[in-house]
């Protein structure tokens, strides 16, 4: 995934009003430079001298900018996120603290953990959008809207592979490779999940992908910010992939929980709520993650 480069500023010689504002920027020797002439005002109620003027609009409110998060929230879930990398996969309690903690204190509860999911909700509301369409419509139709008619009749992981610059065009922040990271590591899982057939897709298989992407997506925004050094922790290969496959089950079934909690209003979905839908999604499964993490920790 690549990250984004920092401005350094403008370089010298840039003048501090643009030349494109208003007509050209500083005029030679420092004037002003000629703009249009005055124009005279439309007929109407003027304000005469000796009234009350008319009342200036107040200024909209904006609102607050949140304060930075501090630098070190992270640091507790990182540490028991590294004690159960380290054990292998073996320490569940560690996991469910690492969890918990990450959405509770880290992220600052669900709703703050679903809004870090910037580019993973935008390329899930494009998903279950085409989903919907396809399921509704047929992949043809779905695919016509979209000017793909060439993928109609081809195998579903090619659609797919056509699909990712519409779903999560590649980008240069972290946020956005995660977004299209995820989307590949669902296209691999497709077959086995029994989808190998997007002509016949099925409201319960639609679900099914949106599980796949939000769970990858959700693992990868946490080993990013909690997880970055988990592969060379374990001694070996095989444990570094237990580490791996537990925590991504563990995320499975907090978006699984939170899917069928909401499946009667996902296939009632219109265009213009999927991505309110898709918030929703995100911030119920961190929510159920915390309890599930909050229940591991205190297992014996």
């Amino acid at each position: 995934m690549g990250t984004s480069n920092s401005y350094g500023g403008p370089g010298g010689g840039t003048p501090l009003i643009p030349s494109w504002l208003g007509g050209g920027g500083i005029a030679p020797g420092g004037g002003v430079p000629p703009g249009p002439q005055p124009v005279a005002p439309p007929p109407g109620p003027q304000h005469q001298p000796g009234t009350t003027p008319p009342p200036v609009p107040a200024a909209p409110s904006l609102p607050a900018i949140p304060p930075p998060g501090a630098g070190n929230r992270f640091r507790t879930a990182r540490n028991n996120y590294s004690r159960f990398a380290r054990s292998g996969g073996t320490d569940r309690q560690s996991l469910g603290r690492a969890v918990s903690n990450y959405v509770s204190t880290a992220s600052g509860g669900s709703r703050a953990a679903a809004q870090r999911m910037g580019a993973s909700r935008i390329a899930s509301s494009g998903l279950v959008r085409f989903l919907s369409d396809a399921v509704a419509n047929g992949p043809r139709e779905a695919l016509r809207t979209l000017n793909l008619d060439n993928l109609a009749g081809r195998p579903i992981e090619e659609v797919f592979l056509g699909l990712a610059d519409y779903v999560c065009p590649d980008g240069g922040t972290i946020d956005e490779g995660i977004a299209r990271d995820a989307f590949i590591e669902t296209i691999a899982e497709l077959a086995e999940n029994g989808i190998t057939n997007i002509d016949g897709l099925t409201a319960d298989q639609m679900q099914t992908i949106f599980e796949l992407y939000a769970t990858h997506a959700i693992e990868a925004r946490l080993c990013n910010d909690i997880g970055a050094k988990s592969i060379i922790m374990p001694a070996n290969a095989s444990a570094a992939a237990r580490v791996q496959i537990q925590l991504l089950d563990f995320v499975r079934r907090g978006v699984s929980d939170a899917l069928t909690m909401a499946r009667t209003a996902m296939q009632a979905l219109t265009p213009d709520r999927v991505l309110g839908f898709v918030t929703g999604i995100y911030e119920q499964a961190f929510a159920i993650l915390q309890t599930l993490g909050d229940t591991e920790a205190e297992a014996t």
